[in-house]
């Protein structure tokens, strides 16, 4: 329920629409003289009167309030060397070389990769000199043995890896397809908690390194009117920063700064940019890292219009998940979330049916010949315990068979930190970029929000509406097609991320890399075709109302109750037609009650149309019988 002023929490807000659909606040409704200060009560002041009431969303249940989210990322254990100027000058120079190898130091190998800072890098390298100085002037001095090596790859050597269209050369302009092939027009909005104040300065330098379309810097007022203008073909690359709020309204107050978020941020900006040049990136910085925040920073990329929403984070799945599935189904938006870093097993909210769940691989490419891949063994995947199966994971698809519940992974990019991926990060107080090489589900997961975004933009240039929830298209209209499965995916058949019945990859869908990587120069020419209909969300059922029919007698005063409710406890608009002359409503929790204090003899029907924000809508008719004294 909507709230105003200083309304109880549990009060509607209601408002009349009288004549040609013209919205009436209450005072103006002729409510037969209630309070407008607080408006409990909607009465209709005549016959055939439309009453609309706002019924509140389900509140989080504390199972869900308590809990925060953790950011999917890992990174080598090393400190970088710059990368080279040979991509600033030609951005395809390094396409077909092989990536960067560099040692990890002797002792470095123990630290935990997950969740790994620059700062705690440093700390690491500057501890272990000291020892070593102090093994030096004791004589006890030991030779280095060699450790492992971590190989980084750049954006060109990934798209040239898996096949993303080519960039044209640096400063020429590109023509229509190149630019749809690039996500112009498109915008990709980045949910991500905490606050990171070099977001654009490491963007910027990451640009300028690998010889991509810079990105202009466009602030949004916290008071700007949503949703946003769309994002305009020719407008290039534009990144704005916005700071959320757990109810979905934007502010001017910046989150607090943490370590592991502004690493978070730092990746995701950087590489959807890097799979979607042309795209507008709009990052979220939700308050904190509690569910609560993060879903208002997706409830507010919903107000701000079409586009595809990444979310490289994830918290352990619970029954409560379908009570915030309806956050996932707002029309024209497409949801990617990582599935996690740890090994086997099911987090939020990869494991929303409306979202594609995005697992990990470990990339091998040395510049000639095909990418080859396996699992990477710290990938998230399993089968929830919760989540229905959706209608798109039949045993139609090879691999899939007869699943009990939802299964995630539904797709993988390369994901480990020993064959990661570039990442400037700036730490407070310096001016300098560090790099490092990222990996996690998180990394893969923007790459695959710039896909979305280049398909859209690819459907926009060729006339096709757009393919928002993507999952029908992969499963059904690709998987299903032998000769096309294996043209538009790289089915990866080696490793596990477990040791469980299902953790090993297998020919066909598998749960940690689920239908494979893409192959992009086909995946996108196939989702790009006018026959692939926009994705409907299967799986959210409407809202619905149960009204009874109701009797009376003339001037005795009469009460009833009409239910209404959404599967995944969204919000609802309640629109009743017919009305006839002072029958009031009011609305607690998720009940609309009716009151009549002086009925007129006669027989009414009153129509019930309950509206979530996906669109969705259940209706039901409630005769009313007044009868004469």
């Amino acid at each position: 329920m909507q709230r105003s002023g200083s309304t109880n929490r549990q009060r509607a807000v209601a408002r009349c629409a009288l004549g040609a659909g013209v919205l009436l606040v209450l005072s103006a409704c002729g409510g037969g003289g209630g309070d407008a200060s607080a408006p409990e009560l909607q009465a209709a002041d005549a016959a055939g009167s439309t009453v609309i009431l706002s019924v509140d969303a389900v509140p989080l249940s504390s199972d869900v309030g308590g809990q925060t989210a953790q950011p999917a990322y890992h990174l080598a254990p090393v400190l970088l060397d710059a990368p080279g100027p040979a991509d600033a000058i030609d951005n395809t120079a390094t396409a077909r070389a092989a990536p960067h190898a560099q040692a990890i130091p002797s002792g470095a190998e123990a630290l935990a990769t997950r969740g790994l800072t620059v700062q705690a890098l440093r700390d690491d390298a500057r501890s272990r000199a000291l020892m070593a100085a102090r093994a030096l002037a004791d004589g006890s001095a030991a030779p280095m043995t060699a450790g492992a090596a971590a190989k980084t790859y750049t954006p060109a050597q990934i798209r040239a890896a898996y096949g993303l269209p080519g960039l044209p050369a640096a400063g020429a302009t590109p023509t229509a397809a190149q630019a749809a092939q690039l996500g112009a027009g498109q915008t990709i909005y980045l949910i991500d908690a905490m606050h990171d104040p070099n977001a654009a300065a490491e963007l910027a330098v990451f640009n300028a390194t690998f010889g991509l379309p810079a990105c202009t810097t466009r602030a949004i007022a916290a008071s700007a009117s949503l949703p946003l203008a769309a994002a305009g073909v020719g407008e290039g690359c534009a990144l704005s920063v916005v700071y959320g709020s757990a109810n979905g309204a934007m502010t001017s107050t910046a989150p607090a700064f943490d370590a592991g978020w502004a690493t978070e941020i730092a990746l995701d900006l950087q590489w959807a940019h890097a799979a979607a040049p042309l795209a507008r990136l709009v990052l979220i910085e939700s308050p904190d890292a509690s569910l609560a925040g993060l879903l208002g920073a997706v409830k507010l990329a919903n107000a701000m219009g079409a586009g595809v929403v990444s979310m490289s984070f994830g918290a352990p799945e619970g029954n409560w998940t379908a009570s915030v599935d309806a956050s996932f189904a707002a029309g024209g938006m497409s949801y990617v979330a990582a599935t996690g870093d740890s090994g086997s097993g099911v987090s939020w909210p990869a494991v929303s049916s409306n979202v594609l769940a995005v697992g990990g691989t470990s990339l091998t490419y040395s510049g000639l010949g095909p990418r080859s891949e396996t699992t990477w063994a710290q990938s998230g995947g399993g089968i929830s315990a919760y989540t229905p199966t959706p209608a798109y994971q039949s045993n139609a698809v090879p691999g899939v068979g007869t699943l009990a519940h939802r299964a995630v992974a539904d797709v993988a990019f390369n994901a480990d930190p020993s064959t990661g991926q570039y990442v400037a990060v700036m730490t407070p107080g310096r001016t300098t970029a560090s790099w490092v090489s990222a990996g996690g589900t998180s990394l893969a997961t923007p790459q695959w929000a710039g896909l979305a975004a280049v398909a859209n933009a690819m459907r926009a240039s060729a006339g096709a509406a757009r393919l928002a929830a993507p999952h029908a298209a992969l499963y059904t209209q690709l998987a299903t097609v032998p000769g096309v499965y294996a043209a538009t995916f790289a089915d990866v058949q080696a490793g596990a991320n477990g040791s469980c019945a299902r953790c090993a990859a297998q020919v066909g869908y598998d749960l940690p890399t689920g239908l494979g990587t893409p192959n992009a120069g086909a995946l996108l020419s196939a989702l790009a075709g006018p026959a692939f209909a926009p994705a409907v969300v299967a799986s959210t059922l409407p809202p619905s109302v149960a009204a009874a029919a109701l009797t009376g007698t003339a001037r005795t005063a009469l009460t009833g109750s009409i239910a209404v409710s959404d599967p995944a406890g969204a919000a609802l608009q309640v629109t009743i037609t017919g009305v006839p002359a002072g029958m009031a409503f009011s609305v607690s929790g998720q009940t609309v009650l009716l009151s009549w204090p002086s009925p007129l003899a006669g027989k009414y029907t009153l129509g019930f149309t309950a509206r979530n924000g996906a669109g969705l809508s259940g209706k039901a008719a409630m005769p009313v019988t007044i009868d004469a004294r």
